[in-house]
């Protein structure tokens, strides 16, 4: 994570941890660097999300709102960002559409 190849989120609603990457090769990179340089077993179940948008909104009760509608899809980031994973691109359309007030943003800077 720390060069960058990947994000790590961990899912509010249950504290799950993904991994995200562009790609496959990611995956099977840090897997390796796993095994041989800590000696750590892993094992990855594939998450089916199109994109992952960190959200922003300065009114906090339109913040909250969008949060607890939407509870299953929202994550933090390493840094504890609020972060919005969006299975389809129409759930995030509709959630764009939805939530006026809140800023999807598609870095985390």
């Amino acid at each position: 994570m720390d060069e960058g190849v990947a994000q790590m989120f961990t899912r509010k609603l249950d504290g799950r941890r993904i991994v995200g990457t562009v790609g496959q090769l990611q995956f099977e990179v840090i897997q390796h660097r796993l095994e041989s340089e800590y000696n750590a077993k892993c094992r990855y179940e594939p998450v089916s999300l199109f994109k992952a948008c960190w959200v922003h909104c300065d009114d906090t009760k339109a913040m909250q709102d969008f949060m607890d509608r939407r509870k299953r899809d929202i994550a933090v980031d390493s840094e504890g960002n609020t972060v919005f994973l969006a299975e389809t691109a129409w759930i995030l359309q509709t959630a764009q559409e939805n939530f006026p007030k809140i800023e999807f943003r598609f870095t985390s800077e």
